[in-house]
């Protein structure tokens, strides 16, 4: 009784589950459900990540218009791309650029800024097809804000793997999980995850207490701590009063995890920018105006 009570005690509780809000365009390539930073996932509750967007699955038509978004400037942060359907293509006003493949991911950090843009890759935009992916915005520690930007291109192959003993995997993008790490350089503590589970599996989680920790089902569905469902698109928000999460798949799935140790530092933002105080965010619009994050063709 005693071993039972103590499992019970570390589970964390559910706080919310989030169905997708309102879909909105960034530029017309990008069909996507923002759940961060709004309501009651605002940014000091969902720190150390900023903003999530979700491109739920969308059936894009053959185009002769290379459909996206423009050159954009980014300062004190990193944007994490992971494609679940469909290719993108990305540039930036450093001259780094390159392809985001079914199944891969791209950890761009901006750090004190760079110009970049992001189009559907020529052929898929030529073509169509079924569109999923998520953009996740991890806020940079104060001390790390104006670090020099870099890119984190990351394959699906290259991803650490763990079986799961009844059926599918999980994909460590960031992090650990039962000892498989993921390959990302993180400057927080953050563990970034695929769960891939067959229909019926049983996964737990372990994450300390104080960490931030969301589920999004991307494909699927789950039963979660065996009392809420999680159903296709929706976002499960736990509790910091516990260590342990159990996800039940009701079906072949898709889950993203994402966890991380709270910054807790002050936030300040402006479009692009993420930064800790108004005269930062002052002074990044200025750096913009006078060219200091290069340049970039459309």
């Amino acid at each position: 009784m005693k071993t039972e009570t103590k499992r019970e005690n570390s589970l964390r509780s559910i706080e919310k589950i989030v169905p997708p809000p309102p879909v909105h365009w960034v530029g017309d390539g990008f069909r996507v459900h923002g759940f961060l930073p709004h309501g009651p996932l605002h940014a000091e509750r969902m720190s150390p990540f900023f903003l999530l967007d979700y491109n739920a699955k969308y059936n894009f038509p053959p185009s002769t218009n290379l459909l996206g978004v423009g050159p954009h400037p980014h300062r004190g942060f990193e944007t994490v791309t992971i494609a679940y359907h469909g290719r993108v293509a990305h540039h930036d006003s450093r001259g780094g650029g390159g392809v985001i493949g079914e199944g891969d991911v791209q950890w761009m950090t901006a750090g004190s800024g760079l110009l970049h843009k992001e189009y559907h890759e020529e052929k898929f935009n030529r073509e169509g097809g079924e569109f999923q992916m998520v953009q996740l915005w991890v806020n940079l520690p104060a001390k790390d804000k104006m670090t020099e930007p870099k890119y984190q291109a990351i394959t699906n192959g290259e991803m650490g793997r763990y079986e799961l003993p009844e059926g599918g995997y999980v994909e460590v993008i960031a992090g650990e999980y039962e000892g498989v790490n993921g390959p990302a350089a993180t400057f927080s503590p953050v563990n970034l995850f695929n769960l891939k589970p067959k229909a019926g599996s049983e996964i737990k989680l372990n994450f300390p207490s104080h960490y931030t920790v969301a589920v999004v089902a991307i494909e699927g569905s789950a039963t979660l701590n065996g009392e809420k469902k999680l159903p296709t698109d929706n976002l499960a928000l736990f509790e910091t009063d516990g260590e342990e999460i159990v996800v039940r798949a009701e079906e072949d799935s898709v889950f993203l995890v994402m966890a991380g140790e709270p910054l807790n530092e002050p936030i300040a933002q402006y479009g692009p920018f993420l930064m800790n105080t108004n005269a930062e965010i002052a002074q990044a619009i200025d750096d913009y105006q006078q060219g200091k994050f290069g340049y970039l063709a459309d």
